[in-house]
């Protein structure tokens, strides 16, 4: 790992982002922030870059939540992260990581990111949504000079696909992140890129909504919110054979003096505890503990979301 890595986001400058990524995009259409090196140079110069992979099939699915992270923020706030934060640098702490580098899968707005670069640690957050991470950085912007080496590392990027130059001493993700991967085979990718790209003896933490949650809580219920910044209109399906669960959102976000309206679907997988381990056990990882993410105690039939704690041993 380079030596300037943990303070690469106060170097590289997100006007430096934007330079490379239109340069590159043009000439190779690709969409995705990544750092290593640099194709096509013979030198191989270590950059942090943007570049666009996968183009037009990134922005078709970027597309849908361009509306949701308009509005994401306004109807999570009700979510308590900073205990979330709380619970969560206890448990890395506990398995003696209380500072470092650590890679957030599906960091969303980075609301846990900025948490956990305020514990201490160096961040990575990597999100597939374009909108998404514009927000985060936004959040960045009010950085006091000196507090720009504790910048976040903002990465565009599918949990799928993740590309890292080095390795972490934690990878996490949280808000139920690891549900939108709906197919086991991608989620046992996600568990061996976590593991690629940690330390060794390095520590995965995530949660996942559970079965229990989206059969009993969510089923096919329809939920609703009016505020006069934005209203949603949450129509949920759950299938239990397949396990998958849809909600039909219906959005109207204020603009001025009107609301706009917008309707975008969005689907998850409930996974049960045995599949999940077996699925750890499968990519090399040594699961640790299976906590409820509320209580930090075994998780009993009627627990809504757990956290995974798992170890690497070997690649």
């Amino acid at each position: 790992m380079p030596p300037w890595l943990p303070w690469a986001p106060a170097r590289f400058t997100w006007h430096k982002f934007c330079i490379i990524s239109a340069v590159i995009s043009v000439e190779n259409g690709y969409s995705s922030f990544f750092y290593g090196k640099t194709e096509n140079s013979a030198s191989y110069t270590n950059v942090v870059v943007f570049i666009l992979k996968n183009y037009v099939k990134k922005v078709v699915c970027m597309e849908s939540y361009k509306s949701f992270a308009e509005v994401y923020d306004l109807f999570m706030d009700n979510v308590p992260y900073d205990e979330w934060a709380k619970n969560i640098t206890r448990i890395l702490g506990g398995y003696g990581i209380k500072d470092g580098l650590i890679a957030e899968l599906g960091c969303g707005t980075g609301q846990m990111t900025r948490r956990l670069r305020d514990a201490g640690y160096d961040m990575i957050g990597i999100d597939n949504s374009i909108e998404m991470l514009d927000i985060a950085r936004d959040m960045e912007a009010d950085l006091p000079s000196d507090e720009e080496a504790r910048n976040i590392l903002y990465l565009c990027q599918d949990m799928r696909e993740v590309e890292l130059y080095g390795k972490v001493r934690a990878v996490t993700s949280f808000c139920d992140s690891m549900n939108y991967i709906t197919e086991e085979e991608d989620l046992l990718e996600v568990f061996r890129l976590a593991n690629n790209y940690l330390d060794p003896g390095g520590i995965f933490l995530f949660d996942m909504n559970t079965v229990f949650k989206y059969e009993k809580l969510l089923g096919d219920g329809v939920f609703a919110e009016n505020r006069e910044e934005g209203s949603f209109i949450w129509e949920n399906e759950y299938d239990p054979e397949s396990k998958l669960n849809y909600y039909d959102l219906t959005l109207y976000i204020r603009e001025g003096e009107q609301y706009n309206r917008f309707e975008e679907e969005h689907v998850q997988k409930a996974y049960d505890r045995s599949t999940v381990e077996t699925l750890l056990q499968k990519s090399g990882l040594e699961l640790l503990e299976v906590l409820d993410a509320e209580t930090l105690a075994e998780p009993t039939g009627e627990t809504e979301r757990i956290y995974y704690i798992a170890r690497e041993i070997t690649k």
